[in-house]
Formats: C-alpha cells, structure tokens, sequence
C-alpha cells in the first residue's frame, strides 16, 4: 500500500479537503527525510574534518620532531661554528613545535596530548644535554653577569645561583635543562627575593625548597620551574614557553606563559595568563584568576616572551584525574571575583 494511500485509509479523508491533508502529510515528511540527510551529512563532514585536523597534525609533529631529532645527533663531532648553528636551529624548530602543539589542543584527546608533551619534554631535555656536551660553559655562569646586576642581586642571588649549583644532579641539568643556563633561588625560609631582567635574560628560572618567601622575578624567563613550595607567594614575568609547578601548597603563584603544567598541588592560588591551557594532575584545592600583577617593564617583557596578550585560557584547565564529560572537576575552582587580589606588594 503506497503512501498516500495509507494516510487516506488512517484518516478517512475524502474529497478536496483530504486531498489538501494528504498533500500537507506528504511534504512534512519529504521535509523531515531532507533535514535527516543534511544533518547526516554534516555529522559525515565535520568528522572528517575533525580527522583531517587530527591526521595533519599527527604528521606534521612527527615530521618536525624527527628533524630536530637530525639535527641534533649531526652535532656529534662537528666544529664548534657548524654545532652551534645547529643548536640555532634546533632551538628555533622546538619552541615553533612548541606553540603549534599549543595551538592544536582545543581539538587534541587526552591521550594524544600527554603523548606530544611527553615527546616535547624530551626533546627540550636531549636540546639542553646537546648543548651542554658539544658547547661547555665555564663552571660559574654568574661571573659574565654586569656589576650593576651584581650590585643589585649580591646579597641573596649569588648565594642563590650556589645553592641552584650544588644542589643539581652531577650531570649539572635539572629537568632537561643544564645548570649554566639557569638562575634561581634555593633552600631559603621567611626571604623576600628579587631576580631583575638583566639577571634572568630568558634563562630557565627555578625555584625549589622555599618556604614563607615572596619572590619577584622581573623579565622573560624560557621556562619557570617550581619544586617544593610551600607558603609562598611568587610573581613573575612573562615565560616564554612552559611554567612547570611541583610540591606546591598554601601559596600564590601569578605568571603569564604558553603552558602551565601543576603537580602533587593543594591549596593554591593561581592568577594566570596562559595561551594554551593549564594542565593539573594529582592536585587539590587549586584556584585561578586572570593575571593581575603589573610592574614597569612589563609590556616590554611580553613583547619579548612572544606571549599573545590578547589571549587567555586561564579557565581552561585539563585535570588528568578527572575524565568524566560533562562534570566539572571538584580539584580546581575560579577564584571569585570579590576574594581576587589586586594590590601586590613591591
């Protein structure tokens, strides 16, 4: 039994009335059947845009890791000129692979995420164990440093840069990067510490053990290492690349940079500038706010970190402890806006 038909025997229409009733039926439906289609379609296209997204990135992050991974190993026996402007390019090649897998992570899984950072943090490390092999620096990096800097920093920083030193593992690297080319402070309680631009010249800055420190790090650090805080607060400058947090608690901590990774972390503010997104992982009690402290330099500083100052993801934040779509983690919170701090001490 046809269509028409059918709704005529359902309904009992009869007449030019029916008629005009059936007609209607029958164009609903042939409606109803093109919109089904279209939206078919469109879930067709936007998955295979999704894995189009998905399969370019794939090559393009294998493609330029094993280039670095190239260049680096063609630095084993070459002369000094050809390694160093190998480790030129490289350098330039990792902070580009840097930014675009920041760039890519709005449509990146969970998995596929972890496994980039992880490969990235690998090349940073084998970068920073390249250039410490084929180009030595002499032992105490700070004696190159200008007597202004010295004359402002001397009675905490070259302490400081002695305690970073000693305290580094023998191969003198601390998370993949090589102890010359860090400045920081260590070991110290109830200190109020200052690092100035001229001091941190896009060096890795790490912070470890301090306990009721403020710290005021003025400039563009490469990356920002905290291990071990405890009742601290720490204001810093724009990093260029990763803020990595580890060991943190009852503290406040205000930076803007490409990625924030946060570690074995509880009760602890974060007043952030992030142009990808913040990342959590064994953490509790973690609050945000947008980055609020200010200090002279600072548009200057962000012109040389390459940081997007109209960008900020601060309330993007990937727990890793929690993958439950649609449910918001019970590990981070927004700090409201009435309890968000706004004067910071000098």
């Amino acid at each position: 039994m046809d269509v028409t038909a059918e709704i005529s025997q359902e309904d009992g229409f009869a007449g030019e009335s029916g008629a005009a009733k059936i007609k209607e039926r029958l164009e609903k439906r042939n409606q109803a059947r093109i919109e089904d289609a279209e939206r078919r379609k469109e879930e067709k296209e936007s998955q295979s845009v999704a894995e189009e997204k998905d399969e370019f990135f794939s090559k393009t992050f294998s493609r330029e890791r094993v280039c670095i991974e190239e260049l680096l190993s063609s630095c084993s026996g070459a002369d000094r000129a050809v390694v160093t402007q190998r480790l030129e390019e490289a350098t330039v090649k990792t902070v580009q692979l840097q930014k675009f897998l920041n760039d890519s992570v709005l449509f990146l899984t969970q998995y596929e995420l972890r496994q980039s950072q992880a490969a990235l943090q690998k090349l940073q490390t084998s970068l920073a164990e390249t250039r410490e092999t084929a180009l030595p620096k002499k032992k105490f990096a700070f004696r190159a440093r200008t007597k202004a800097a010295d004359k402002v920093s001397a009675p905490v920083s070259d302490t400081a840069q002695a305690d970073v030193a000693t305290s580094a593992p023998a191969s003198g690297e601390v998370d993949g990067a090589a102890a010359s080319e860090q400045c920081g402070f260590s070991n110290m309680d109830n200190e109020f510490l200052t690092k100035t631009s001229e001091e941190i010249q896009k060096r890795d800055v790490l912070l470890t053990h301090l306990s009721n420190c403020k710290v005021r790090l003025v400039g563009s650090p490469s990356t920002l290492h905290l291990k071990h805080i405890d009742s601290c607060e720490i204001l810093c400058g724009p990093v260029s690349s990763s803020v990595f947090v580890d060991h943190c608690r009852n503290s406040t901590l205000s930076f803007p940079c490409q990625q924030l990774r946060t570690h074995n972390t509880k009760d602890t503010q974060v007043y952030l500038h992030v142009t990808s997104r913040a990342i959590i992982e064994d953490c509790h009690g973690v609050s945000f706010a947008p980055f609020s402290w200010s200090y002279p330099t600072l548009q200057e500083d962000f012109s040389v970190s390459g940081l997007d100052q109209d960008r900020n993801n601060w309330t993007q934040v990937d727990d890793f402890n929690w993958l439950a779509a649609g449910t918001p983690s019970p590990n981070w919170t927004v700090i409201p806006e009435p309890d968000r701090k706004t004067n910071w001490d000098p």
